[in-house]
């Protein structure tokens, strides 16, 4: 750990549970933890190691007095804290300039939280925040292998050195990747992503990198491909939309590489979006094509994932999937890790929107479901599969992000409103709570108070869909 954090980095105590061991010693909400048994946890990782002993010494600053508190408790109970971030010594920030980066197409005036450009392994590790790896050294590779931080997610873009450089805009970019190997051959789990843009790193370019992980990182987990995604404030002239044709192309790219990769690997390894079928005007894959749907969090499978839940196929259901964005409206409460190595993404750590801020329903209207314009092909034929005429799926077109932006994770209040100010009043609107904070704000800050009508929050899988549809009968 780091003896040398600065005080001005130190996480300040956001609650404290009623009962809890930080609440018997009289941890207070607003105090600074400046250290842990003599030290200084660096993030929330090193955080949860520390306290999970049996005897913990807080050092607490608190209006200007530095005082020890002492806690008793049985080893792995948690303290009772939640704390303010997920890293005390700085987010690491990314020193890459893809131009087909999310952060440059954002608009103005948005909160500063949302323009972090992080390439954090610890991120990576937490939410599922992908690296690139191009800031990685030694001192990372050990402690990943020591502390055993696994799985990890990496941007792979393209296996070609100069090709992935000229994507990612910096030159580290043709040589990090022996990172990835390096994670590998310590057996740590990795998950990679390929973002493809049109007319870089499609076609031969993609044959090519499928070619690079199956000859030289065979032992990744998975590889998700997923489209560019371009909001009208794109500046980059090189960034635009695929094609029919280039969408076709890639799916049929994934399904031949699949094959070849069940045939040498026993597994399909690499798995296209869901906006890719979409897109180029095909049905999705089978489920038993999913191979247990794994890569839901990244886009892949989610319409089968949610087709079976809506019909009763499956025991379990998803969390909330916040994606692009997971790590900033996802702040690290230590009382939900039930063991360090089961936290390895947002929706291990995100608590759902609660549903106190549902509004109560009437029961006999019509209703209308809220979701974005990727998820509106996929709702559709279900509701009408259960005959249900009095119910009207509202797409909503996000014209705040503009462009291809049509994940429902990224709807805004503002484009609910303009939807909603177009809909009768007293009947029900079921919002799905993965385009909310916990707090029950939209990414522009609105909130569901604010709202033209009255709506119903509802989990983000097919079962609450079901569930919220049987109520209205």
């Amino acid at each position: 750990m780091s003896q040398t954090l600065s005080r001005s980095l130190a996480p300040l105590v956001v609650s404290v549970a009623p009962g809890s061991p930080a609440d018997d010693v009289g941890v207070l909400p607003g105090d600074e933890i400046v250290g842990v048994n003599g030290d200084m946890p660096r993030d929330i990782i090193e955080w949860q190691m520390a306290t999970d002993e049996a005897e913990v010494e807080l050092d607490v600053s608190r209006g200007g007095l530095d005082f020890a508190m002492s806690v008793d408790k049985p080893e792995g109970a948690p303290l009772g804290i939640e704390i303010s971030s997920a890293v005390f010594d700085r987010v690491r920030t990314c020193d890459n300039h893809c131009e087909f980066c999310f952060i440059y197409q954002l608009p103005k005036g948005m909160r500063r939280s949302l323009y972090l450009k992080d390439d954090d392994y610890r991120l990576s590790f937490l939410y599922g925040n992908f690296t690139t790896l191009t800031r990685f050294t030694e001192a990372d590779l050990e402690r990943v292998v020591t502390e055993r931080l696994s799985p990890l997610h990496v941007s792979i873009h393209s296996t070609d050195p100069d090709v992935r450089s000229e994507m990612l805009k910096n030159p580290r970019g043709a040589m990090s990747l022996r990172w990835l190997r390096a994670l590998l051959d310590h057996d740590i789990v990795v998950k990679g992503q390929i973002v493809v843009c049109p007319g870089v790193n499609d076609g031969a370019i993609l044959d090519d990198t499928m070619a690079g992980i199956l000859d030289r990182y065979p032992e990744l987990d998975s590889v998700a491909v997923v489209p560019l995604g371009i909001s009208k404030f794109n500046r980059e002239d090189a960034m635009r939309f695929h094609s029919l044709q280039e969408a076709q192309d890639v799916v049929d790219t994934i399904a031949d590489w699949q094959d070849v990769f069940q045939a040498a690997l026993g597994k399909r390894m690499v798995y296209a979006a869901d906006e890719y079928y979409l897109m180029a005007e095909r049905p999705f894959p089978d489920a038993e094509r999913y191979d247990g749907f794994h890569m839901h969090e990244d886009g892949i499978g989610m319409a089968r994932t949610f087709e079976a839940e809506f019909h009763g196929h499956t025991d379990s259901v998803t969390g909330v999937q916040r994606g692009f964005f997971a790590s900033v409206d996802a702040p690290p409460n230590p009382a939900a890790y039930t063991g360090l190595h089961k936290c390895s993404s947002a929706h291990d750590i995100d608590a759902p929107v609660q549903q106190g801020v549902t509004l109560k329903p009437r029961r006999t209207a019509s209703v209308g479901v809220l979701t974005g314009t990727l998820g509106a092909p996929v709702i559709r034929p279900l509701v009408e599969s259960v005959g249900r005429a009095d119910v009207r799926i509202l797409a909503v077109e996000n014209e705040f992000f503009g462009g291809n932006t049509g994940v429902t994770g990224l709807i805004t209040g503002e484009d609910v409103t303009r939807v909603l100010a177009d809909q009768p009043a007293g009947h029900r609107y079921l919002l799905p709570d993965v385009c909310l904070s916990d707090d029950g704000r939209f990414l522009d800050g609105v909130s569901i108070d604010e709202l033209p009508r009255p709506v119903e929050v509802v989990a983000t899988d097919g079962a609450a869909l079901r569930a919220a549809l049987e109520g209205s009968k």
